[in-house]
């Protein structure tokens, strides 16, 4: 048995041929250099040893000495390191988004909301399947089936390549580095360094984009990506005290890991945005899948559009705004309360609401400015008093109902973690919480195919009734959420919450 086949054995990775027809498109796809294809696939070369993503300005190798796999994952477990000219680690989007299962999925996002930490060995992904519902055992044949790589081998590289984002754009010193990026020990942190990038840590060095303490890291994302109508959404409901809009940047508090801040997110170039965050270095990779969401940076609007623009009545607005994205949240237990202060109310109302939310029961930052203040925690909602929520403007039922939400997550009758439907069973299992909250919310959580029926701004966007679009809304699978936004759009009067 060869090296990279005992490799490939020992991290559970299943050596599956693909079909000639997908290997040829895939290869088609590297030589034309299409960057649209980043994050889809990576090119191995076998005479070099590096994989590359498509659009790699390196000199093209023969088709014999290419192979591909679905993440950088799968070509490291199986011997191969990453490109240092293309940065295949920097490819937008993620196997989520390419016909990987719900449960595969669901995983992936739980590695990148930080699960990766405890993933070192066989009672990580014990844990990890366990809060996924399945069998580890099953988990791993998933994950080896759909990404050819086992679940440590997908948390140890993204480890990997947030060290390596760390070490390139900021000044963190290197301890800090390996402290950030989930690894026990500096041995570790540097064996892991050489292993994937042949190089040490301090030859991946570059010079920091830092200034003052602020540390600024680049979001790469699939291109276009229509920026200002996704400041404009958040804009319009920026909680006061808690977030701003202005001068086409994103600014928010925000507490990870023990450690509170303030974060501001800005268009960098055409591919990425630039995320400045002053926090302990710990809160970075929290701050970084947390931007991502709240951005909609993991998308692939090229597949989102050519699927939507199959609709006729859908096409023109798709082709009116090929990058819209759909707004994400940066916090679950936020956004459903956002939601619930939205319900039969104006933006305009809701946010005023939020405000005098936020103002009254959370946590206040040093150091002054318009950003002043946490929103509140799920803690110090079940504890509020009713009255104290009427004080604010609220009604009796939307009090309770608020109190009633923060107790279930205190409680954990109701998680973020879970799938879209799990979560809306939870949502709705509560008094004032109906479908429409629970959908919204979905739609905000990064689930591309939720869809609030029974919308009135929808029903008017698109002449509808409610059954007729929900019917119609069929066809729009998997990407719901992206046909209800651009219908929204189109009549920004009568917008969601």
């Amino acid at each position: 048995m060869s090296e990279n086949s005992q490799r490939e054995r020992d991290w559970g990775v299943i050596d599956r041929p693909m079909s000639q027809l997908v290997e040829e498109s895939r290869y088609r796809a590297f030589v034309a250099r299409d960057r649209r294809f980043a994050g889809r696939f990576v090119a191995a070369v076998t005479t070099t040893g590096v994989y590359c993503r498509p659009g790699c300005p390196a000199r093209l190798p023969r088709r014999d000495h290419v192979r591909f796999y679905a993440c950088a994952a799968a070509a490291e477990a199986a011997g191969f390191r990453a490109c240092m000219r293309c940065r295949p680690d920097a490819a937008p989007g993620s196997p989520a988004q390419a016909g990987t299962s719900a449960t595969v999925a669901r995983a992936l996002r739980l590695i990148a909301d930080g699960a990766a930490d405890s993933l070192d060995g066989d009672r990580g992904v014990e844990a990890l399947a366990g809060r996924l519902g399945v069998g580890a055992r099953h988990l791993r044949r998933l994950f080896a089936e759909q990404l050819g790589a086992s679940p440590i081998a997908v948390a140890q590289t993204r480890r990997a390549h947030f060290a390596r984002q760390l070490l390139e754009q900021t000044a963190l010193p290197i301890a800090e580095v390996a402290l950030a990026s989930g690894y026990a020990s500096i041995r570790r942190f540097n064996g892991a360094i050489r292993r994937t990038f042949a190089r040490t840590p301090t030859e991946l060095r570059k010079k920091a984009i830092a200034s003052d303490d602020q540390m600024i890291l680049r979001l790469p994302f699939r291109p276009p990506l229509d920026w200002e109508s996704l400041l404009a959404f958040l804009a319009a409901r920026a909680t006061p005290g808690v977030e701003s809009v202005s001068g086409g940047e994103y600014r928010r508090s925000f507490a990870l890991d023990g450690a509170a801040g303030v974060l501001t997110v800005r268009a960098l170039d055409e591919s990425a945005l630039a995320l400045a965050v002053r926090a302990d270095a710990r809160a970075l990779q929290q701050a970084v899948a947390r931007a991502r969401r709240l951005f909609d940076l993991d998308g692939d609007p090229h597949a989102v559009a050519a699927h939507l623009a199959l609709d006729g009545k859908l096409a023109p607005l798709v082709g009116a705004r090929p990058g819209l994205r759909v707004p994400g949240a940066w916090d679950a237990f936020e956004v459903v309360v956002r939601a619930v202060l939205g319900q039969q109310v104006a933006v305009r109302a809701a946010t005023t609401m939020a405000g005098r939310l936020a103002a009254r029961f959370g946590e206040p930052l040093d150091g002054g400015g318009a950003i002043d203040r946490l929103f509140p925690t799920a803690q110090a909602l079940a504890r509020a008093r009713i009255d104290r929520l009427r004080a604010i403007g609220l009604t009796q039922r939307r009090a309770e109902t608020i109190v009633a939400l923060a107790r279930a997550v205190e409680e954990g009758r109701v998680r973020f973690d879970g799938a879209a439907d799990e979560l809306a069973a939870q949502l709705t299992a509560l008094d004032g919480i109906g479908p429409w909250t629970a959908s919204y919310a979905a739609m905000r959580l990064g689930e591309p195919d939720a869809f609030p029926d029974g919308d009135h701004a929808l029903a008017r966007a698109s002449g509808l009734d409610a059954r007729a679009l929900a019917e119609a809304a069929e066809a729009w699978r998997p990407y719901r959420a992206y046909a209800a936004l651009h219908l929204w759009t189109m009549g920004t009067k009568g917008a969601a919450t």
